[in-house]
């Protein structure tokens, strides 16, 4: 989790690579009414995100409901979006935010290509986000210009998960596995 350009997405895929989970793209679950609003530079409100979180919460259960954890790149820049998103049935829902200091967050945006979320965007999701708390069974990891290699280690040594063996991954569906658990 995290505002545009923290990486959230990278970030997700190679933690799920390595886990040998399922991973979801938040972005992608928008609708076509809110790419347009966020693709005009106008930010999005509550309104136009609550179906967005429904679907995502959809997506979590239904993957735990196959006895997968997953793996999902989501803003979910306030508490009241993750208490939505925590509210996944068959799951515990983990957070990591990924935490990018503002100039380089403006300098990865302005470098992107074809994606709808721009620059422009950047200040009003700044102001959105509330930091996890202490509460919310989240980590924060700080993020700068280090490999993003460097970074998933840093996020599975913060969320305590283990390295998985070089032979496969561990069986997800081990109601027995302490470590079974879903990351946005």
């Amino acid at each position: 989790m995290g505002v545009s350009g923290c990486g959230k997405t990278t970030i997700a895929r190679m933690l799920a690579d390595r886990l040998g989970r399922p991973m979801a793209e938040g972005d992608s679950f928008h609708s076509a009414a809110n790419v347009a609003k966020m693709s005009a530079g106008e930010p999005l409100d509550d309104s136009d995100r609550e179906p967005w979180l429904r679907a995502l919460r959809e997506w979590i259960s239904e993957r735990a409901a196959d006895g997968d954890s997953s793996v999902m790149a989501c803003s979910a820049l306030k508490r009241s979006y993750r208490e939505v998103l925590r509210g996944a049935r068959g799951c515990r829902v983990r957070f990591v935010h990924l935490e990018v200091d503002r100039g380089l967050l403006a300098e990865r945006l302005d470098s992107r290509g074809e994606h709808f979320m721009t620059a422009a965007l950047l200040d009003s999701q700044m102001e959105t986000l509330e930091p996890p708390g202490p509460e919310e069974d989240a980590v924060t990891v700080p993020v700068g210009r280090e490999c993003p290699e460097r970074v998933v280690e840093a996020v599975l040594a913060a969320l305590d998960l283990p390295t998985p063996d070089p032979a496969g991954p561990a069986d997800p569906t081990d109601p027995a596995d302490p470590d079974r658990s879903d990351t946005a």
